[in-house]
């Protein structure tokens, strides 16, 4: 494993918040062989095509509990268990925020930037940014939008901004979860957990990996967006934005991983194998669905506005506008680098194709076969095809080195 010298805020970070809460044993590793389960029966860890030991059901555990924290535990589990590590912090210890509190585009003016990058989730019309000057010190949102239970996630180390449906169904029947950071990192992502039967799941793509009782579930997808808070608010003018009053004191608006985005640096407790095509922080927006994986590179789209996709049967157009600073750059977030603002959506408008191309304005785009101009969150602002929407579909602005460990078969459009 390569070492990684970590930058000094980030260690200040991890030190406030482990000053904060109790520290965790070492993840034991899972074993191999087959053993006898707390009732007799026997339990058996079989490899997978990628040789991990995969274990589906958990052996002298009790559910409930943290299986690091249980003497003789040997936890269900599809991925390899020595990869789980431990980021600094303990469960909880970047506490997520269970009551949200929220304030109006005119409030929130008073101290978010023109370009200061908003994480936007749209459900039912109701519409909510959630400013990555929070998340980044929170990581989860346990909301609920349009009277869905949702999680909103961001996980730093990855830029990847994520939210899933919170409702389940489980072995008994549907359940409604909540969520927590475990403390724990895989392939350099965010794991969080279930407070209900702490399981854990992958926060990349939203997948219970440890723990008999979800193993494999997979939490539907929520599309979401990150634009610089004066597209949001010109999109969405009546919406509510995350507040400050969170509960918790925090330093929100300073950037704890200053640099970290730069080519060149290594990804945080990242230890599988870089895929060397291209930079490890190379950002991308990626698309995928059950069978096929794409991802097009940020400097091709900064260059092209529009980029035309296939995946599996759908046709797909990924825009990008000027507008939105990287969180993840200088100390203080609002003055990072411009790095823009992504959107994916199913190119046509009830079954008939459009043919998005950059237009006048930077956040504009125009049909070629319609004439009718488009919004970055797919609306037709005039034309004949006025007032139609664009299918959003769920897109990921991320780096390139967790992009490829999650979807390694990924196709990168242009190479």
């Amino acid at each position: 494993m390569r070492r990684i010298l970590l930058p000094l805020a980030v260690l200040s970070l991890l030190a406030a918040a482990c000053a904060a809460s109790t520290g965790t044993s070492e993840t034991p590793a899972a074993s191999d062989e087959t053993t006898s389960s707390s009732d007799g029966s026997a339990s058996e860890a079989s490899d997978d095509a990628d040789g991990v030991a995969v274990r589906t059901e958990s052996v002298g555990c009790e559910e409930g509990e943290f299986f690091w924290t249980q003497d003789g535990c040997e936890p269900a589990t599809s991925i390899d268990l020595d990869r789980l590590i431990s980021g600094g912090p303990p469960p909880d210890g970047i506490p997520p925020i269970d009551d949200p509190v929220y304030e109006s585009v005119e409030a929130a003016a008073e101290w978010l930037e023109e370009d200061s990058p908003v994480m936007v989730v749209d459900l039912k019309g109701d519409v909510r940014a959630y400013p990555l000057a929070i998340l980044t010190w929170h990581e989860i949102v346990n909301d609920t939008l349009g009277g869905v239970p949702l999680v909103i996630t961001y996980c730093p180390l990855c830029n990847s901004a994520l939210v899933f449906e919170r409702t389940v169904e489980g072995p008994d029947g549907e359940e409604l979860l909540d969520f927590g950071t475990s403390g724990r990192l895989y392939l350099s992502n965010l794991v969080m957990y279930d407070r209900q039967h702490r399981n854990l799941w992958t926060q990349f793509e939203g997948e219970g990996v440890v723990g008999e009782r979800f193993l494999g579930t997979e939490l539907t997808r929520v599309p979401a967006w990150l634009f610089g808070f004066g597209e949001f608010r010109e999109l969405h003018p009546d919406a509510q934005v995350l507040s400050r009053d969170t509960g918790h004191v925090r330093d929100y608006g300073r950037n704890p991983y200053t640099g970290y985005d730069q080519e060149g640096r290594a990804p945080f407790l990242f230890d599988g194998e870089l895929d060397e095509r291209f930079s490890a922080m190379a950002r991308l927006v990626g698309l995928s669905d059950d069978d096929a994986a794409v991802a097009v590179l940020l400097e091709q789209l900064i260059e092209e506005r529009t980029v035309d996709v296939t995946l599996g049967d759908r046709e797909l157009v990924v825009l990008w506008a000027p507008g939105q600073t990287s969180a993840l750059d200088t100390a203080t977030i609002d003055e990072g680098r411009d790095v823009g603002q992504t959107a994916a959506f199913v190119a046509d408008v009830d079954g008939t194709p459009v043919e998005l191309v950059p237009g006048d304005a930077d956040d504009r785009f125009v049909d070629e076969l319609s004439g009718s101009t488009f919004d970055l969150r797919g609306r037709a602002i005039d034309g004949p095809l006025q007032g139609a929407l664009l299918e959003a579909v769920p897109h990921d602005d991320t780096f390139w080195f967790v992009w490829v460990a999650f979807k390694p078969d990924t196709e990168v459009v242009g190479s």
